[in-house]
Formats: C-alpha cells, structure tokens, sequence
C-alpha cells in the first residue's frame, strides 16, 4: 500500500485571484540553452549506455554554465569576438569493466546537435567552446545502480509538486513565446532571434505582457529599419494575443530602447541570444518542468534538466508530479485546480515514495467525498507505472523547460 494523502485545498483557483505574475524564458534565453542542452546529454548518455552496457547507468548532468561571449553588434551584420563557452558539470559513470564511453565527447556531440537543431544562427564549432567536467559518481551514489530491479531506489531524499491545469494567464504565457519562435514567425521576421523572454502581469481581468526580444543585426539596416519591425511584430502579436486569450491583454516590446542613442539604444544581437556577448546562463535558473516559471505557485527547488531520468526524484517526480495533476484533473470530473506533492526517501524504490499527496480545489457543487476514491486510483495507477514513464524520459520524451 501506497502512503496517499488527498484532502481539499482551501483556496481560491489561482485564475480567479486579482494578481498572478507568470513568466517564460524561451528557446535562446542562456538558461534555457543550459536545461536544453544538459538534458539533451543525458538523453544521449542513455542511449549510449543501453547500447554499451545494456542499462542505463549512474549519471546527473545537472551542473552547467554557459559563459557569455563577446561581439561587436552592427546595424547591417556586426561579428563575434569571442566565442561562448559551454561548461558540462557533475557525474557520469565513463566505464564498467573492461568496456567504456567517451563521455565528454557524447556531452560535446549532443551540445552541438541541439545548438544546430534549434539555434539559427549559432555555429557550434565556430561560436561556442565546450569544456567537460563529468567525473565518476560516488560509490554510494553508483551502487544504487548496482542493485538492479526494474525499479531503483531513490538517489536523493527530495521533493516536487506540479499542478493542473496551467491558468489562461499562463498558457498565453508560454503560448506567445512559442509563436515567436515558430517557424512560421522566423520565416516572416527572420530578424527576431530565439532569446525571448515574456513576463505576464495579470490584475483582475487585465494582463500586461512585457516581452523582451533579441534582434539580429544582420537583417536591421538602421534604428528606423528597427523600430518599423517593433511596430510590425507589435501588431501581429496583438492579433495573435487577440485569438488565444480572452484577457484584455497591453503589450509591450524591447522596453529599454531609446531611438536616439543608435546601436547602443536597441536590443541587438549579432547571434539572436544574448548569450552572444551578455548575459550568461546556468541549469535550474529557468521555467519550471511545464515551461513557465509561476510566481503564485508552489514549486520546488530542483532543477530537472540533466539528472538521470531512473533514480534521480528532482527529475522523476519534477515531472511526475505535473503528470499526475495532469491526469487527475483530466479524468476526475468537478476539479477547479489539482496540486500533486511526492516526497521521495533516498534508497526507497521510486514507485513508493514517503509520501504522495494531493490537494485540490473542488468545483461549486462537489464534495470531497464524491471524488477522494477517484483521485486516489489515479495517483496510485500513475505510480504503479512509473517504469514505462522513466524510459520515457530516458528518451527525451518530456521537456523540462
């Protein structure tokens, strides 16, 4: 028997409060490439694992630092200075036996198929450098492996929690930040780069989106040249805001640029992330596991992205927690708002954790008498299947940011 907990939750659904603040680093921001790229190792770690050793081993990839580069931004195409640097931190078992891995090199590979997949303009061999420092596990930590079972035992004494569902705040949140980053959008702005960043201020029924966009010099010509593609980008965003969101939505777009100071005044990137030549990044800095970073929310401390995806609970239950919330909401009727908590006592199998807990905020007319069987049935369920769910994220089948 499981140690599940369900009991109401005495607060008002978050989407009828007054005041919400919710924010989304998107795809160019320098701590989404750290989650990006150091997940992406670990899923590539997996594979190599599996195809080497059979099982995948004793590895946490979730240490980086992204060093800024250095450019010189010009109006019409400026030109990098100095390449940006990639720094892999943490552990990875490299050998069993007689057998190994190169698994610096795995890192490197997967740093540069996600920088080519999904940064345009970044050469990963000629604008970034990459410096490995994935040592051996602990004998604790590794013998976890050791012990073998379809199910492991946890690596940490941790927890999570994740909710359902993600408010309209929220999801115009994450929404605007994916459809300036589609490529329907790149292929009408190609002067918009992936550093994206939108916070949402939402009062009552009213929502202030301030969205903060790099721009690629090669395709502005001059400040009016940039300043025309503001407008231009303002009023397709007011359109799309208008279709997805019934908010009375303010938009606003590069707020510090000043017309009158040039190059200098306008948000200008010579690579379309400010990792170019500003600002740094790090793991665990960016959107929680359902792709925003809920200021009104409860929310761990974890960072998910790089942590092996079968005994590590700051990734399994990061995004577990989210799944079960997910589900509960979905298939229990008369549900405002669901929050799922998991508690996870290192060494103990991962499918029975401390504690598993959820609380909801049941809808006018339903009592908690109506829905407890239900919901319980359903955190267990998840539980219970919790082997099929880690070989999906082993496979990198569940983003982390």
């Amino acid at each position: 028997m499981r140690n599940i907990v369900v009991e109401e939750f005495k607060q008002i659904p978050l989407a009828d409060q007054k005041l919400e603040v919710v924010e989304r680093k998107g795809l160019g921001h320098p701590d989404t490439i750290c989650d990006s790229i150091l997940d992406r190792v670990s899923v590539e770690l997996c594979k190599e694992y599996i195809k080497k050793f059979g099982t995948i081993l004793h590895h946490n990839a979730d240490k980086s630092l992204l060093v800024a580069g250095e450019v010189e931004t010009k109006f019409g195409g400026g030109k990098v200075k100095q390449p940006m640097l990639m720094i892999f931190g943490d552990r990875a078992t490299s050998t069993v036996g007689n057998k190994s891995i190169d698994v610096d090199a795995i890192a490197v590979s997967a740093a540069k198929k996600w920088l080519n997949e999904n940064l345009r303009f970044v050469d990963p061999d000629k604008h970034m450098k990459y410096q490995s420092e994935l040592k051996p596990g602990s004998a604790a930590l590794t013998d976890v492996f050791k012990r073998g079972g379809e199910i492991l035992g946890a690596n940490d004494t941790s927890a999570a929690v994740g909710y359902a569902p993600m408010s309209p705040t929220e999801q115009i949140v994450l929404k605007t930040e994916q459809f300036l980053n589609s490529k329907k959008f790149k292929k009408d702005f190609p002067e918009v780069g992936e550093d994206i960043k939108v916070m949402g201020v939402r009062t009552g029924d009213k929502l202030n989106l301030t969205v903060g966009a790099a721009y690629v010099d090669q395709f502005v010509k001059s400040v009016d040249d940039y300043f025309k593609s503001k407008d231009d980008v303002l009023e397709r965003l007011k359109d799309f805001v208008k279709e997805n969101s019934d908010l009375k939505v303010d938009l606003s777009l590069n707020t510090l640029d000043v017309k009158d100071r040039g190059v200098d005044g306008v948000y200008l990137t010579v690579l379309g992330t400010s990792a170019d030549g500003a600002d740094s990044g790090q793991v665990g800095r960016g959107n929680r596991t359902n792709g925003v970073i809920p200021l009104n929310r409860h929310t761990g401390s974890e960072a998910a992205a790089g942590k092996n995806p079968v005994s590590h609970v700051g990734k399994i239950y990061n995004i577990l927690t989210h799944k079960i919330a997910y589900e509960i909401h979905n298939e229990v009727e008369g549900l405002d708002e669901v929050y799922v908590w998991l508690v996870s006592q290192i060494g103990k199998s991962i499918d029975q954790p401390a504690i598993a807990a959820a609380r909801v905020i049941p809808s006018a007319g339903t009592s908690m008498a109506e829905v407890k069987k239900q919901i319980t049935e359903v955190m267990d369920s998840e539980l219970e299947n919790i082997g099929k769910f880690t070989k999906c994220l082993a496979k990198g089948d569940y983003s982390v940011c």
